[in-house]
């Protein structure tokens, strides 16, 4: 049988490890694949955003030779935010792969590390539930808030930066006729509200609004006579009569973005409300950050952060068990909140 004495062998160490991780293909979640987070690798628990309130304003006209308007430098602020510990493990005992080696074999080391990749990358491994708790913290920031898994609020970026959260708009889909544009209208306003509140972070031709939505909002969306008859003389007519449905797509409407978010199934691990829809925006430098601070080792401090770093633990007091650990010390943050918009279905 294999004994635990394996496990000190240099293929189970920490940067090993962090390589073999950094070569698997994660399990895909949308906002994290979105792209709109800009990672920042800080060496400290803590990272400092710096905000500058410019202030636009008319200048009266003067004489010539008079002194000239004097302009105010803007008030700068610097908020600090620290990040939070994702820690999760999984035991190997030794029963577990007594039988995984003969005398004299030379494939226990492969095996052995084929088990505990498994248990970092596997179907049930401990990488997803970490992908799955960073989707629910990018999730909160799109929104201006993030939650901890029990509901917790860990960030409320509204509060931080001193801004008042964005009433709910009332996109009035029940309004059936389609001559009104009540739709796009509502469209309009979303736009129009965050390129205002954008301060600096619209890029004219770019930068663009999508919106993540609940299973109700976006049926009653994609069958609003409004949305349907603007499609009917296009190329994408075919998918409004597409035999699968768009459930769970995306489509482009009003200058949005519309994705039909979907969570987890339960509807409420990781899910948004079925009657809501939450707008941000897509190529807005700076908008969105993903921190991650260095880990809690000693080999690890002072560095810059790594996404996740799995490790090894032995049972060193009877030999019986490894545990297989690994931890995460992100946080997404949200540098514009008064752009982030909600909605609801009517």
């Amino acid at each position: 049988m294999a004994t635990l004495d394996i496990f000190g062998n240099n293929a189970f160490s920490m940067i090993t490890l962090l390589e073999a991780m950094s070569e698997q293909e994660y399990q895909p979640s949308f906002l994290r694949n979105r792209g709109i987070f800009t990672p920042r690798r800080v060496r400290s628990e803590t990272v400092a955003i710096e905000s500058k309130e410019g202030v636009l304003s008319l200048i009266k006209t003067s004489e010539r030779g008079a002194p000239p308007v004097a302009g105010g430098a803007g008030k700068r602020k610097i908020r600090d935010f620290r990040t939070v510990r994702i820690a999760k493990s999984d035991r190997i005992t030794a029963s577990e792969i007594s039988g995984i080696r003969a005398f004299g074999s030379e494939t226990e080391l492969a095996q052995v590390q084929t088990e505990v990749a498994d248990r970092l990358n596997g179907p049930s491994g401990l990488m997803r539930d970490v992908e799955l708790t960073w989707e629910n913290m990018m999730l909160g920031a799109v929104q201006g808030i993030v939650v901890d898994a029990d509901g917790e609020i860990i960030e409320n970026y509204f509060s931080a930066f001193g801004v008042t959260q964005p009433a709910e708009i009332d996109f009035d889909l029940d309004n059936a006729d389609p001559a009104s544009g009540a739709v796009r209208k509502k469209c309009n306003q979303v736009i129009r509200t965050m390129q205002k509140a954008a301060k600096g972070a619209w890029v004219p031709g770019r930068t663009m609004v999508e919106a993540i939505v609940g299973d109700n909002f976006w049926d009653d969306l994609t069958a609003h006579p409004e949305v349907r008859q603007t499609y009917l003389n296009t190329q994408q007519a075919a998918e409004l009569r597409n035999d699968v449905g768009m459930a769970y797509e995306e489509f482009t409407y009003g200058g949005i973005r519309w994705v039909n978010y979907r969570g987890t199934d339960d509807g409420s691990k990781v899910a948004i409300g079925t009657d809501k829809a939450h707008f941000y925006p897509v190529n807005a430098p700076g908008a969105f950050l993903m921190a991650f601070s260095p880990g809690e080792f000693f080999d690890t401090i002072n560095l810059p952060g790594q996404d996740v770093y799995p490790m090894i633990i032995p049972d060193e007091k009877r030999n019986a068990f490894v545990d297989v650990e690994l931890y995460s010390y992100p946080l997404p943050i949200a540098t514009r909140p008064a752009m982030l918009l909600r909605a609801k279905r009517t």
